[in-house]
């Protein structure tokens, strides 16, 4: 029995996420002989990778918007706890941490609570996707690219009838044909990162690319999406304003120097009426730091060749240990759902695991993000949304503070500490008080938080009531 009098739940494997990664975990550990609970907070499974209609509104032919659909319908299989948000971890010094979840819709009420102790914990929480600010882009109509390809694919809904899709990095192809498939006219894809640059990160040491050759497929078809609806795919562009009196009308586009600065005399406006932008992902690890896990210093939970991360008896796989796409997130589930487990991974497993990290580290030394893009914020460019702190807020208070504290300067500024929490905002707030102060003297903190998720005051006070009854 737990503290609150309520019965505590002991898995030998608990995994949390059922996207790629934790679906792949849960089957490896159940697949070893461990008794394993999978949950997930969402309603159904397959994360955001493969977010689809629900079951009560099927499609007729859901594969068409997926890549590895097979491998999901067989891995979907499994039994799977939905709707299940883990808000708290309690640590402990030689064993994986209790979580407290509550089980039931996010938005309903009643909403049940149960408590695991596993043996085993694995972490596969995935990333957010982050979105680097300019003026105008909290108006109607700008969104994030995985927020307009989760309406495509889960409602097949367009977010607009005349759509741009900008950012950086092979996620905006995917984008672009989902859009194409809902109906969408897709003006043009805008990658921030030039020629030079994507020429020396995919064509080093060829060779390892036959390893990933599948993907080549993947790549041939958004090539010829692309090709069919002559849409133009710019390298070194990048969507540095959005305008529109009450919803976005149009957008200035520039062209970058190799830093992402914009070139001077570069500028055009383009007619849209959506614009879809991601600039990549950070790994999503508020669990992971509530369970004492280590993080490196791009913001990834650290763990070892099986997954086991500095906490004794707690793996991490996918998103969370560094982004790095479906494929590898796949592999490390394996690996870190046999170990968990208590087994271990094949050769041809491990194999498998190496080849993908070797891709990841493409997409990074290709598409990641360069520091010139402050170079399109002005003074009154919102950074946090929820708060309306600009970006000259963040200068003028570590100006008039002199301090050098991320923490102290989050609650003088409130940069990060809206809604969202800096879910959204929380890298581009570090970076850029980096910047302003020197060198931040606690970076990382944005990801502590005393709670791992949203939790209602009533249903922390039914807690509190019970374990007094």
């Amino acid at each position: 029995m737990s503290a609150a009098g309520m019965t505590v739940e002991t898995p030998d494997v608990l995994v949390v996420g059922a996207g790629p990664a934790g679906l792949a975990a849960a089957d490896a550990a159940r697949n070893a002989g461990a008794r394993v609970v999978l949950l997930d907070a969402a309603g159904d499974a397959g994360g955001q990778y493969w977010r689809h209609l629900p079951a009560e509104r099927p499609a007729a032919n859901e594969r068409i918007l997926h890549h590895g659909w097979d491998r999901f319908t067989a891995l979907r299989g499994q039994e799977i706890l939905t709707d299940a948000q883990v808000w708290l971890a309690e640590r402990h010094d030689d064993r994986p941490p209790t979580l407290h979840v509550l089980v039931g819709p996010a938005d309903g009420r009643d909403r049940v609570p149960r408590t695991f102790a596993p043996k085993a914990l694995v972490l596969a929480t995935g990333a957010y996707e982050r979105t680097l600010p300019f003026p105008g882009w909290d108006l109607p109509g700008v969104f994030t690219a995985g927020a307009a390809q989760a309406l495509a694919k889960s409602e097949r809904v367009a977010v607009g009838r005349r759509v741009l899709v900008a950012g950086a990095g092979p996620f905006l192809l995917p984008v672009a044909s989902s859009l194409i498939r809902t109906g969408a006219e897709v003006v043009g894809v805008l990658e921030a990162n030039g020629w030079p640059r994507l020429g020396r990160g995919w064509s080093r040491r060829p060779t390892e690319l036959l390893a990933t050759r599948h993907k080549t497929g993947e790549l041939a078809g958004y090539v010829r999406d692309l090709a069919r609806h002559r849409i133009p795919y710019r390298a070194a562009t990048a969507v540095v304003a959005a305008h529109g009196a009450g919803q976005v009308s149009s957008v200035t586009v520039a062209r970058l120097d190799p830093r992402w600065a914009p070139i001077p005399g570069t500028s055009r406006d383009i007619s849209v009426d959506a614009v879809c932008v991601s600039h990549g992902f950070v790994p999503r690890v508020e669990l992971a730091v509530s369970a004492g896990c280590g993080l490196d210093a791009y913001g990834a939970v650290v763990t070892d060749h099986d997954g086991r991360t500095t906490v004794p008896g707690v793996y991490a796989a996918g998103e969370i240990t560094g982004i790095g796409g479906a494929d590898l997130a796949l592999a490390e589930g394996v690996v870190a759902g046999l170990a968990a487990a208590g087994a271990t991974a094949s050769d041809a497993q491990r194999r498998s695991l190496s080849e993908n990290q070797r891709f990841a580290a493409r997409l990074e030394a290709a598409h990641g993000i360069r520091p010139g893009w402050v170079g399109w914020l002005g003074d009154d460019t919102t950074v946090c949304r929820c708060e309306e702190v600009t970006a000259g807020d963040l200068r003028a208070g570590a100006a008039a503070t002199g301090s050098r504290g991320l923490r102290s300067l989050r609650l003088s500024t409130r940069a990060g500490l809206g809604v969202c929490q800096g879910r959204v905002c929380g890298r581009t707030v570090e970076e850029l008080l980096h910047r302003h102060t020197g060198g931040l003297l606690d970076p990382g903190r944005t990801e502590q938080r005393p709670l791992a998720a949203f939790v209602r005051l009533g249903e922390l006070a039914a807690a509190e009531e019970q374990e007094h009854s």
